[in-house]
């Protein structure tokens, strides 16, 4: 079951593991041969030494991973990496590292950057949305060769990050001496796939210098597979407040003390799923540098990701239309029922496609002896189902409406218990021949993001005595455009059945993790979505998309300076930096889309729009000036102890779906009537932070810090809702059809019934309408502790780091007009215990995050306390050869979400652990 501590006995096996070989001491580099030959000598020790090192000298407050090896960061997936660092924690798709959050600030108050360049990102899946946020699994570790996390602001540094930003950095042909190469190659078993099958990944790089080297070259190669699998149980579209037929609602339990009003909670419905999930990863880089002098490097450079993802899911669920039921203290209705309803068995099939590419310039020039030049230029994309395939597929069979006698599920534990009483349907609900076509539904976006970067910057040093030793300036221009097209088509169909291949598996094991498992549905569908709409096209019955055209495009020029200043204060060595940057924002933010025309009563639980033939473009803009200060100053005292504050002030830009100037209607008869306005006009999240640390650095690598923060952030992004009506495209109100239905109606045909139409005698729809706003400003604290420890002449060592996060405000979850609330904030901690030798290195990792608000909307969605337990070893063969073995989420945790309280139950997910093993060479 997830974890709610921080597990005693990961901790403890993560610091006893032994070995009884010596341990030969390392340094960073070796001279081995006369003719002076620079060997790199590699290692965890290595890398984290280096990390040491990078924290120690920076200015302001910077973590950062060093690869271990060519082509080997501590672990198999770059956002797993990152979780490693004090203060960084991760959400996982699929039990894989795909984003991250940084101090408690979520994916999308952090900026990701490869060498110094701001990176796209799209995304094809409706329900995710339009996010800046970049998707760690898109890159292979292989290619990095090492992270920064700068986590104060600072003037030279790209701004869009209040958590922090996040530096990639990839290899160069002149960060080696002439010819480097290496080639690797594992065989994946990932245990929650139900095919189990073993699948490759393969990546290698090479690299050479030549011309006396004035002309290096460099190519990255890797290409991964991988096959995996997803057992989730919860419910679909949350919780809703009062849903229910009130008179049958026994709320007697409630503690009206904290919930006065006796709200109470209802689920749509509960379900059971079972995802299959392939997907193939390629990436590459080429990059070239010619140094025709010593004092002019040139590096043209071409970065590729191809990421191809397929997911088939088959759901067994219910809907409650008509529930009644009991309630708990809080108000959730645990105990639910419904008589004279029907069984769901669905399919879903999700389908991403994303091409990246990025073209970069860089020039460096050192113009004399104490000034260098710099000019850095990219062009990158980021194309989502570039050809326009849909995203998600869905469809739905069911039985007879009202032909199951009864339908309930029990909340109380860690799953719903479920019951069918089928006994009216001869052979049961599961009996295909008494089961009958539902819907489909097909959705999701093409969507293309592109970045253009162009940054000319110089550093003067002072090459004379002074208190100033430096001064950094420069200006930046970044082109930020973001298209998408989204397509929908929703339709209810009576299709026959009989060549869909419709089957059932029995439950078994699904989610033994979880107790009560045994509780649930029986059985599990099989069949496919595309193949239910296949036979729509054959019937005659597929009807056309509903396309919508979004975009925003953002212009922000930057102009920046810093100083460095080195001097003593009573013999104490004094290092300051301070700088501003200023920068200057235009937003754009265009819509085209058909205007509604109507509502149509088509079905008892469908108002659908009616769109006219002609689409309406609309464009919206807006923009904001800021400037961005800096102030770093750091003393490095007696016995290896080091002193720094840190005073920055940073933005994050507002969400990209958030400044669409388009209108989204969701309306069903009788209500709710909900719609959804952007705003491009929105401004920056802004944060002044202050960071203050003590610090101990041993000449081994060792070290220890303890550091405090504080945020102010303003201009918190809320759903701020109003009640008004939305016009039709003659500027009348729109109007609900099915209060006073005529006859004929509903009608479910694919041409509208005119009588079904909203005509002026029926009455005027007031929708609930959100729209984003600036509303509130909060404050953010805690603490970072991290050790590292090398044991002297024994070759062990431990890494230990503990985060504490804290908010002025937390959610409440009875203040139902809370609109604010910060997604993300958790306390996080990792150990990590280690051994290396010459031959072999032997590491066990653990990483604990607590609970979390995932996302507020109308309903929030927290994420429980989860802690993950990784092992990894890696044998050296000889100098070329070597051999490893990783495995991920050893003690089989899940993950389990939640509405308010524990009982409202979101999804409880299931997959098990993940293998690999690995030849790889180097030369």
């Amino acid at each position: 079951m997830t974890n709610t501590q921080f597990k005693l006995n990961a901790i403890c096996a993560a610091m006893l593991i032994t070995s009884p070989v010596s341990y030969a001491a390392q340094e960073n580099e070796t001279t081995v041969q006369s003719d002076v030959e620079v060997i790199q000598v590699t290692g965890i020790r290595s890398a984290l030494s280096k990390s040491a090192s990078i924290k120690q000298d920076s200015s302001g407050v910077v973590d950062a991973i060093s690869a271990e090896d060519i082509g080997k960061l501590p672990d198999t997936n770059l956002a797993e990496s990152l979780q490693r660092i004090s203060g960084v924690s991760i959400d996982r798709a699929n039990n894989e590292g795909n984003q991250v959050s940084v101090r408690g600030f979520g994916p999308g108050f952090n900026l990701v950057t490869l060498n110094g360049r701001q990176m796209p990102n799209s995304s094809v899946l409706q329900e995710a949305g339009v996010s800046r946020s970049f998707n760690f699994r898109e890159i292979a570790a292989e290619s990095v060769s090492g992270v920064s996390v700068y986590k104060t602001g600072k003037a030279n540094v790209a701004s869009g990050g209040i958590g922090a930003t996040i530096n990639i950095n990839t290899a160069k042909p002149f960060d080696f001496d002439g010819f480097k190469a290496f080639a690797n190659a594992k065989a994946i078993k990932d245990t929650s796939s139900e095919k189990s099958n073993v699948t490759p990944e393969i990546s290698g790089m090479v690299s050479q210098t030549f011309a006396d080297d004035t002309f290096g070259v460099l190519l990255a190669l890797s290409h991964s597979e991988r096959e995996s699998g997803r057992e989730r149980v919860g419910t679909s579209q949350g919780w809703v407040r009062n849903r229910a037929n009130a008179a049958g609602v026994d709320s007697s339990a409630i503690d009206t003390t904290v919930n006065p009003t006796g709200t109470y909670w209802v689920p749509w419905t509960p379900e059971m799923e079972r995802f299959e999930t392939k997907r193939e990863r390629q990436n590459a880089q080429l990059v070239l540098q010619y140094a025709p002098n010593d004092n002019i490097t040139a590096t043209l450079d071409y970065t590729l990701s191809r990421f191809e993802e397929t997911s088939n899911t088959n759901k067994m669920a219910f809907w409650f239309d008509n529930p009644t039921g009991t309630t708990d203290a809080n108000g959730t209705l645990v105990d639910i029922k419904n008589a004279n309803d029907e069984l769901n068995f669905w399919a879903w099939e999700l389908y991403e496609e994303k091409e990246n590419d990025s073209l970069g310039l860089n020039l460096a020039w050192q113009a004399s002896d104490s000034l260098k030049l710099t000019f850095d230029a990219h062009n990158s994309t980021s194309h989502s189902n570039p050809d326009g395939d849909t995203a998600e597929t869905i469809a739905n069979l069911k039985n007879v409406p009202g032909s199951v006698k009864s339908i309930s599920a029990n909340f109380s534990g860690d799953i719903p218990s479920i019951g069918v009483d089928d006994s009216t349907l001869a052979g049961g609900a599961y009996n295909p021949a008494n089961i009958v076509s539902d819907l489909y539904q097909r959705r999701g976006y093409e969507m293309k993001n592109t970045i253009k970067q162009y940054h000319a910057s110089g550093q003067w040093e002072n090459l004379k005595s002074g208190a100033l030793s430096a001064i950094n300036f420069g200006v930046m221009y970044t082109d930020y455009q973001i298209d998408t097209y989204l397509s929908e088509q929703f339709s209810f169909v009576d299709i026959p059945l009989d060549n869909l291949g419709l089957t059932f598996d029995e439950q078994g094991d699904f989610a033994d993790e979880f107790s009560g498992s045994d509780q649930l549905f029986p059985f599990i569908p099989r069949y496919s979505a595309n193949d239910f709409v296949d036979i729509v096209r054959d019937e005659g019955l597929f009807i056309e998309p509903n396309i919508s055209t979004n975009g925003v495009e953002e212009q922000t020029l930057a102009i920046y300076v810093s100083f460095d200043l080195k001097t003593e204060f009573n013999d104490i060595p004094i290092d300051i930096n301070v700088g501003v940057r200023y920068e200057d924002t235009d937003v754009t933010g265009y819509s085209v889309k058909p205007g509604v025309v109507a509502f149509n009563y088509r079905h008892a639980e469908e108002l659908r729009p009616v769109f006219a033939a002609t689409a309406t473009p609309q464009e919206l803009e807006g923009g904001y000036t800021r400037v961005l200060p800096n102030f770093d100053i750091s003393a490095d005292l007696d016995d290896g102890f080091k002193t720094r504050f840190s005073y920055s002030r940073t933005l994050a830009r507002a969400g990209i779906g958030g400044m669409f100037p388009s209108t989204t209607i969701n309306a069903r008869p009788e209500g709710p009537f909900n719609a959804s306005q952007g705003n491009p006009n929105l401004l920056p999240i802004t944060s002044d932070n202050f960071d203050f640390s003590v610090e101990w650095y041993g000449d081994d690598g060792s070290y220890a810090s303890v550091g405090y923060f504080k945020k102010f952030v303003e201009n918190f992004i809320g759903a701020g809702v109003v009640q008004g009506t939305l016009n039709d495209v003659n500027g009348e109100p729109l109007r609900d059809p099915s209060v006073n239905p005529r006859p004929g109606c509903p009608d479910s045909s694919d041409t509208p019934n005119p009588a079904c139409l909203s005509q002026a005698s029926d009455p005027i729809v007031t929708f609930d309408i959100a729209t984003p706003d600036n509303l509130q400003n909060r404050e953010v604290d805690g603490w970072e502790l991290n050790a590292q420890y090398m044991v002297p002449d024994t070759g062990f060592g431990v890494v230990a780091n503990y985060t504490i996060v804290n908010s002025d405000e937390s959610f409440k979850p009875y203040d139902f007009d809370q609109t604010i609330a910060l997604a993300g904030l958790s306390d996080s901690g990792n150990l990590v215990g280690f051994y290396e030798n010459d031959d072999y290195q032997v590491r066990l990792a653990y990483n604990w995050r607590d609970d979390f608000l995932l996302s507020l909307g109308t309903e929030p969605t927290f994420t429980e306390a989860y802690g993950q337990l990784d092992f990894s070893f890696n044998y050296t063969i000889n100098d070329t050869l070597g051999v490893s073995f990783d495995a991920l989420n050893l003690t089989n945790e899940t993950t389990r979400r939640h509405g308010r309280f524990a009982e409202q139950l979101v999804s409880a997910e299931q997959y098990g652990p993940r293998f690999s093993i690995g030849l790889s060479a180097k030369w």
